[in-house]
């Protein structure tokens, strides 16, 4: 069974999200203004699982599979994470679920390559093919090209909203400017999802778009939410940074910040054993307590056990305060 096509009443655009609610595995949702489907508050990345060697990709495939199997059911993928192969590798694996995963929440991307209409309209009948997919629940514009007026791409995602391929439009690393034009461009859908880098540490760029996505009502999708490991535990006794995770995380690994970074993360981490809770719960609920919704990665199964057990413990919203001071320097 995959997402319908049937002509559904007319949509209607509605509000700004409301509070997360308790799904079955504790995860929660969303409700998007003009979905047919609430987003679940936690996601899967599945940008890190685009290259693989045959081995690699077993495990990617048993990792997406762990990932439903507790509860998992949002997963983010692109056409251009491994030119297509992402997206193919996740259709393979919820197609083989129970009854082919019909309450998955899948969110994939336009590359900004392909921002004309009739490319817009390509890249989606393509990535519906590798997913076995008649549509998807959000459909992403990865982010803008300026050669490429978004009147066309929004136009052009406006038209597959109606046909129904799609349940949502959103969008990927647009600044407050972007947002703003791209809105203008829509009729009668809007954009109800911006997804950027966003966490503890990696947030000056973030906050005004976090708070105008708040004014408009517009969801937050937060990529990279615990820095590539950082705020996991990693690196902070010792353990070198290795290039590739540097070439992909901004600038905090960069060696003029990298020693106060450091600092403050250990600060972070003596505040969660304070409090009894993973480092991951504080970064993560952090970011939902700022209105975001995390987009986590995982390389094997082991991963998405870690992360989803973050999740499941809240700190108390003063923890949360002291570390969004103790992150932003404001404590020692």
């Amino acid at each position: 069974m995959t997402p319908s096509r049937a002509t559904p009443p007319k949509r209607r655009a509605t509000r700004s999200p409301k509070p997360p609610t308790p799904s079955a595995a504790g995860i929660g949702t969303i409700p998007l203004p003009g979905s047919p489907k609430p987003h679940p508050a936690l996601g899967l990345g599945l940008w890190g699982l685009g290259r693989w060697d045959p081995e690699d990709e077993a495990r990617t495939k048993a990792t997406i599979g762990r990932a439903y199997e507790v509860g998992f059911r949002w997963f983010d993928t692109a056409e251009v994470y491994g030119n297509g192969r992402s997206e193919r590798v996740l259709g393979d694996v919820l197609r083989r679920t129970a009854n082919g995963a019909p309450d998955a929440f899948l969110v994939t991307k336009v590359s900004w390559e392909h921002l004309r209409p009739a490319q817009v309209r390509a890249s989606l009948v393509n990535s519906l093919e590798r997913l076995a997919r008649d549509a998807v629940d959000l459909y992403l514009v990865h982010a803008p090209d300026p050669h490429v007026p978004l009147a066309e791409t929004m136009g052009a995602l406006e038209a597959l909203w109606k046909e129904h391929r799609v349940g949502a439009i959103g969008v990927s690393n647009f600044g407050v400017e972007e947002l703003e034009e791209a809105s203008r461009h829509l009729s009668e859908a809007r954009i109800v999802v911006n997804q950027v880098r966003y966490n503890l540490f990696d947030r000056e760029d973030a906050d005004p778009v976090r708070e105008y996505c708040e004014r408009q009502g517009i969801l937050l999708e937060a990529y990279t939410p615990l820095a590539r490991g950082l705020l996991h535990g990693k690196y902070l006794d010792g353990k070198r940074v290795p290039p590739e995770v540097r070439r992909f995380t901004n600038r905090i690994f960069e060696p003029d910040r990298l020693p106060e970074i450091l600092r403050r993360a250990r600060g972070l981490r003596d505040l969660a054993d304070e409090a009894g809770v993973p480092l991951a719960s504080v970064a993560l609920h952090w970011l939902r307590w700022r209105g975001a919704a995390p987009l986590v990665g995982a390389s094997r199964p082991a991963q998405i056990d870690e992360n989803l057990a973050a999740w499941s413990v809240r700190p108390p919203d003063e923890v949360l305060r002291k570390a969004d001071a103790i992150a932003w320097g404001d404590l020692a």
